[in-house]
């Protein structure tokens, strides 16, 4: 269900703005859009973890967050990313 370091760095990879970015917001974004997809697809197998699902909710947020600093700071990388990730309909 977790991510493996190969997995992790290909999205850092693919997502970093720099040869030495590991944080910036599109790569965390990235990454917590990946552990959402999976979380997402655990819990259509197991509806009633809610434990689990009490966790999606906690990444969901972390990430409207992060999303919301990046639209405010730079807008176009915003709008990019989106639609990169296939996220907001």
């Amino acid at each position: 269900m977790s991510l493996t370091q190969e997995q992790k760095q290909e999205i850092i990879n693919k997502y970093q703005i720099h040869e030495t970015d590991t944080g910036s917001s599109p790569v965390q974004i990235a990454l917590l859009t990946e552990r959402i997809n999976r979380l997402t697809e655990h819990l259509k197998n197991n509806r009633k973890d809610f434990a689990s699902r009490r966790g999606l909710m906690k990444l969901i947020g972390k990430r409207k967050g992060l999303l919301d600093y990046l639209k405010r700071e730079n807008p176009q990388q915003y709008q990019q990313l989106i639609q990169q990730l296939n996220i907001r309909g």
